[in-house]
C-alpha cells in the first residue's frame, strides 16, 4: 500500500512538473500555406491569454525543450482555409519518438478524427542532422492511407537552393501537388526565416519547367505580420503568366488584426480583372429594419395559405408554400397511448387546396383570420396566425425576392381537444 501511494505521489508530481514546464502561446491566426506540408505550422498575430479569453484564437503548447506538443483550435472566423493552411480539427496532439514527429487529431469530445487532409495520423521523419525528409499518412488502425489528394507519402531532399518534393500514392505512383494543379516534382524555395517564397515545377534536371497551361512556378509575398499578401504565377523565364483560373497574380487585403477582408486579381499587365470583398464573421453588421413591402408580402403569403384552403385555390397554395415545406402538428397514437409529431407534406397541402373544403363546411362562411408578424430579419420571418380553428406559427424565407412558407407548426385553437397535462 505504501509503495502504491509513493507511485501515485510520483505520478502526480511528475504531471504537475510537466504542466509547469509547458509553455502556452496564443495567436489569432495560422500563417497561410498553399505550398506543402513541409512548411512549418506558425501562429501569427500573437495575443496574450487575457485577450484570447474573449476572441477567436489558437493555443500553441510547447514542452520544456521548446517543442510544439499541441495546438488547440479556438479559431472562429470563417474565411476560406486551404487544406495545407488549417489543422481542420479542435485539437492536434504532437509527440516525438526517435527522429519522428507524430501528429494525431481530436474533436472537442476527445474523439480521434481526420484533419483537413482527411487522414487520422501524420508521421514526419527527420534525419540525424534534423532535416525533415518524409511524411506518411495513417488511418485509425495505424495502416498507411491516402489523403483527400490521393497522397500517401511525401518525400523531401535538398538540391542547391531547393527543397525538392515528391509525392506518392499507396501504389507507389507519383502524384501531382494537388488534384487541381499540375505540378509533379517540385522545388520549394524558402527565405532565410524559412518563409515560403516560391514553388517550382521541376524537370529531371531540377530546372523549372512549364506545365500544360504555361505555369512553371507560383511565388508568395508575406508582410511583416506574416500575412500572405501576394501570390503570382510565372513561366520558365520568371515572367508573369495567366494561370488556369484566368489571372496572373492576386493581392490580399487584411484588417489590422490579420483577418483577410479583400482579394484583388490582375493580369500580366497589372490590369485589375477581379475585385471582391472576403466574408468573415470577424465583424458582422446586423441587417436593416425590414421594408414595408416585405411586411406586406409576408402578410399576403401567410394569409394566402388559409385563403387557398378556404376558397380552394391550388394555384395560390403552390405560390405560398416552399418546396421544402415542413408542416407539423400534435398527433395521438391510441395504441401506444402517446403523443407524436404528425407531419403534413406539401403534396398533401396541394390536394387539400383542391377539395378539402368542397362542401364549404370546414370554415365559417365569414372566416376570421388574424395575423401577427413576430419578427423579420432580412430574409427570414416568424409569423403567428390565428384563425377560427387553429393557432399556427409560420417561418417564411425570401428566395430570389419572393417570400414563401417553409415551416409551419400548428395546433387546434380549442385546447379541450387535447388530453389534460
Amino acid at each position: 500500500m505504501k509503495l502504491l501511494k509513493l507511485v501515485f505521489i510520483f505520478i502526480a508530481t511528475s504531471t504537475i512538473c510537466a504542466q509547469n514546464n509547458s509553455d502556452e502561446k496564443y495567436f489569432r491566426h495560422l500563417r497561410y500555406n498553399h505550398v506543402s506540408p513541409y512548411i512549418q505550422l506558425v501562429g501569427t498575430h500573437p495575443i496574450d491569454k487575457s485577450e484570447a479569453s474573449s476572441t477567436s484564437h489558437y493555443v500553441f503548447t510547447y514542452d520544456s525543450s521548446g517543442r510544439l506538443v499541441q495546438i488547440i483550435n479556438n479559431h472562429y472566423h470563417t474565411e476560406r482555409r486551404h487544406p495545407l493552411a488549417s489543422i481542420g480539427v479542435y485539437r492536434m496532439s504532437i509527440s516525438y519518438s526517435d527522429r519522428d514527429e507524430i501528429r494525431v487529431f481530436y474533436d472537442i469530445n476527445n474523439k480521434r478524427i481526420t484533419n483537413d487532409r482527411e487522414v487520422y495520423k501524420e508521421v514526419f521523419s527527420y534525419d540525424k542532422d534534423g532535416f525533415k525528409y518524409q511524411l506518411v499518412f495513417y488511418d485509425i488502425e495505424n495502416k498507411r492511407m491516402e489523403s483527400s489528394w490521393k497522397v500517401s507519402e511525401y518525400r523531401w531532399k535538398k538540391h542547391q537552393e531547393f527543397i525538392v518534393e515528391e509525392r506518392f500514392n499507396l501504389a507507389g505512383e507519383a502524384v501531382n501537388v494537388s488534384p487541381y494543379f499540375e505540378f509533379g516534382t517540385t522545388g520549394i524555395l524558402l527565405d532565410k526565416n524559412d518563409v515560403p517564397k516560391g514553388h517550382y515545377n521541376l524537370d529531371a534536371n531540377f530546372k523549372p519547367k512549364a506545365n500544360s497551361v504555361g505555369v512553371a512556378s507560383y511565388q508568395d509575398t508575406y508582410d511583416a505580420h506574416l500575412n500572405h499578401v501576394k501570390y503570382s504565377y510565372h513561366d520558365e523565364k520568371d515572367d508573369l503568366v495567366m494561370n488556369q483560373w484566368g489571372f496572373a497574380y492576386g493581392e490580399k487585403v487584411y484588417d489590422s488584426i490579420g483577418n483577410q477582408i479583400g482579394l484583388n486579381q490582375f493580369d500580366v499587365e497589372g490590369k485589375e480583372i477581379n475585385r471582391r470583398n472576403i466574408y468573415s464573421n470577424a465583424a458582422i453588421v446586423m441587417a436593416e429594419v425590414a421594408s414595408q413591402q416585405d411586411s406586406l408580402d409576408i402578410r399576403k403569403k401567410s394569409l394566402g395559405y388559409l385563403v387557398a384552403l378556404q376558397k380552394m385555390i391550388p394555384e395560390l397554395m403552390n405560390e405560398v408554400m416552399n418546396d421544402s415545406l415542413n408542416k407539423v402538428t400534435i398527433g395521438y397514437d391510441r395504441n401506444l397511448k402517446a403523443e407524436y409529431a404528425n407531419a403534413t407534406t406539401r403534396e398533401d397541402m396541394m390536394r387539400f387546396a383542391e377539395s378539402w373544403n368542397k362542401a364549404n363546411t370546414k370554415f365559417p362562411f365569414k372566416p376570421n383570420n388574424q395575423i401577427e408578424i413576430l419578427d423579420i430579419y432580412d430574409r427570414i420571418a416568424n409569423v403567428k396566425l390565428v384563425s377560427d380553428n387553429w393557432v399556427e406559427y409560420l417561418h417564411l424565407i425570401r428566395l430570389d425576392g419572393k417570400w414563401q412558407i417553409v415551416n409551419l407548426i400548428w395546433q387546434y385553437k380549442d385546447v379541450e381537444r387535447y388530453p389534460k397535462r
